[in-house]
């Protein structure tokens, strides 16, 4: 019987370096190495240093990897601990974007596949995912989807974000900038956008755990206030507000966007990546809303995810809105402002901040690394793995372009003047 068992092994890692060899050999980036489950290592070009390795924890990995490869199949291998990465991961990224490329032709899949077919296909374990019920960004629905990303543990959110908890795209003045200082000065360009003044009221949409009302209504005087669906970030922010004294300028509720008409008008609205969670067929309702509620001469920053019109996200089964943000929906920029205009906005500016996310996401994924057993006990393995996961991949994507962020700054006319000044000094001073 023992030497049964180590033919059977011995066969598997001839078929896995046979499949390797066949699948792999051309994929570029070629400096990888994958080591099998009994310590074999393979790689294309075996004396180059590999700028990262996939390490298959058990035979039946290479099946679920690659039998189907899609962003799902890889990303839910992953999550289950099929594979680990080691080393560089942005490399790991290009190396699955070449692997997901569909060039090949299909008698030169079918023969890969029947050599998967030998390997075995243990069944998978347990369930995770999203089960939202109701129609698709209902309030109810939305209220669900929020509390599957934001309500998993403001402890698992504190080790890695950093210490306001501003879970959006900070804005480095260089690439060496840390963490903290980048995203305070995130939030003071932005109400430099607003050109925010005393006394003035500012709406938060989607405030998150309370940064930005926090930070305008202690630098800049206003009344502030901010919404969301999530009663975890909610209750943090009302401790946060109140050990720093600001209970009287600022507020934190949980309230839909769509259930403000008893709250007047406001100078001022900011919504920092909130938009991703409206829909596409609800932004004209967002938009429209964000009109009525503000105050002729107005302004609105509407700080958001763009993907790109010419790379589209691959169709099919997406891991992010499966695992990561339910009914989250992306919209290229140039929707968004088309959106915005028949509402009636005027849009004064739109930059892009795309390489400050990708240091962003950068940065979030060592500081989870730093603080992995800390976010296993605050949460759970395969929910750290992930985070890991999507944020090490939205990095890749605003890297490579696919991915985008922009801040549309939106006023509310009032007659022929805007109220702006003539030069954009004033972002910058």
């Amino acid at each position: 019987m023992h030497e049964h068992v180590v033919g059977g092994r011995e066969k598997l890692r001839s078929v896995a370096l046979e499949f390797l060899e066949a699948a792999l050999a051309q994929v570029r980036p070629a400096e990888f190495a994958i080591r099998l489950w009994d310590g074999t290592v393979w790689s294309p070009v075996p004396h180059a240093p590999p700028r990262f390795t996939l390490v298959l924890h058990h035979p039946g990995a290479l099946r679920r990897m690659f039998l189907s490869p899609s962003q799902f199949s890889l990303g839910d291998s992953y999550i289950h601990g099929d594979f680990d990465i080691e080393g560089d991961l942005d490399a790991a990224f290009s190396f699955g974007d070449a692997l997901l490329d569909r060039s090949r032709r299909w008698r030169e899949r079918l023969a890969l596949g029947r050599r998967l077919l030998r390997m075995p296909a243990p069944e998978r374990s347990g369930g995770l995912g999203t089960p939202l019920r109701g129609a698709v960004h209902s309030r109810e629905r939305d209220r669900q989807a929020i509390g599957f990303h934001y309500d998993i543990s403001n402890d698992f959110y504190r080790l890695w974000l950093d210490r306001r908890m501003v879970y959006s795209c900070a804005y480095f003045s260089s690439a060496d900038d840390e963490l903290d200082p980048a995203q305070e000065r995130k939030l003071d360009y932005i109400c430099r956008k607003l050109r925010l003044e005393r006394g003035e009221r500012l709406l938060d949409i989607g405030c998150g755990w309370g940064a930005m009302v926090m930070h305008a209504a202690r630098h800049y005087g206003v009344d502030a206030l901010g919404i969301t669906l999530s009663a975890a970030q909610a209750e943090l922010a009302a401790g946060e507000i109140g050990r720093a004294g600001l209970g009287e300028r600022c507020r934190v509720a949980v309230r839909d966007y769509r259930d403000l008409e008893n709250e007047g008008a406001f100078d001022k609205l900011v919504s920092i990546g909130m938009v991703e969670h409206v829909g596409r067929k609800r932004l004209p309702e967002y938009f429209a809303l964000a009109w009525q509620l503000l105050r002729p001469g107005g302004i609105f920053l509407n700080h958001g995810i763009s993907e790109s019109l010419t790379n589209p996200p691959p169709r099919g089964r997406s891991f992010i809105d499966r695992y990561v943000f339910p009914d989250g929906e992306l919209v290229p920029v140039s929707e968004m402002v088309r959106v915005a205009e028949a509402a009636g906005f005027e849009v004064r500016d739109m930059e892009s901040l795309r390489e400050h996310y990708a240091l962003t996401l950068q940065r979030w994924v060592s500081r989870l690394d730093a603080a992995w057993d800390a976010a296993r006990q605050a949460t759970d393995e395969v929910t750290c793995r992930v985070w890991r996961l999507y944020m090490a991949g939205s990095a890749h994507g605003f890297a490579t372009g696919r991915l985008n962020l922009y801040q549309l700054l939106l006023v509310k006319p009032q007659g022929g003047a805007s109220g702006f000044p003539l030069t954009r000094d004033y972002l910058y001073s």
